[in-house]
């Protein structure tokens, strides 16, 4: 990692149906081994499916609540003092929110055995606007997680 600069943030390029940078960022999220167009697939796929099941208007804005839900507000953060090493909770940046929240809910998707990518994916963001299923679950644990290590918050730098 280098230390002389930062990285400069690079805006998203908004996807070509929804125009939003959102969808964009869930399609490079979804996509492996450079192959965008099959996960363009998928993620149009599961958006249609979300509206289907949902029946409410924007697909978007169905897509921007499930991840409000799923978003985590605080993390813990390795620090290492004197030898010992404390996990210290530290507040979560909006653009880091989003880019682990759409990782979990892939990552949960991906998990999901038995359905298509596409299916598992819908099934996911109607869990996670409902305020249900694995990815708030997970957010919870995280949350907890800094609750618990709270003592340690005058070790942020």
């Amino acid at each position: 990692m280098s230390r002389r600069r930062k990285a400069a943030k690079r805006a998203h390029l908004p996807d070509a149906r929804y125009s939003s940078p959102l969808v964009s960022q869930l399609i490079n999220v979804v996509m492996k081994s450079g192959k965008k167009s099959i996960a363009q697939t998928i993620v149009y796929g599961a958006i249609e499916k979300v509206s289907e099941k949902l029946m409410k208007g924007n697909p978007v804005e169905l897509l921007l609540g499930a991840l409000e839900n799923c978003r985590p507000k605080l993390e813990v953060k390795s620090r290492r003092v004197g030898g010992a090493t404390y996990q210290v909770p530290v507040e979560v940046s909006h653009d880091r929110q989003n880019s682990i929240a759409l990782r979990w809910v892939a990552a949960a998707a991906a998990g999901r055995k038995g359905t298509t990518m596409s299916e598992a994916l819908a099934a996911e963001l109607v869990d996670a606007y409902n305020n249900t299923g694995n990815v708030v679950k997970k957010r919870e644990e995280t949350h907890k997680m800094a609750q618990a290590n709270r003592a340690f918050a005058h070790l942020k730098w």
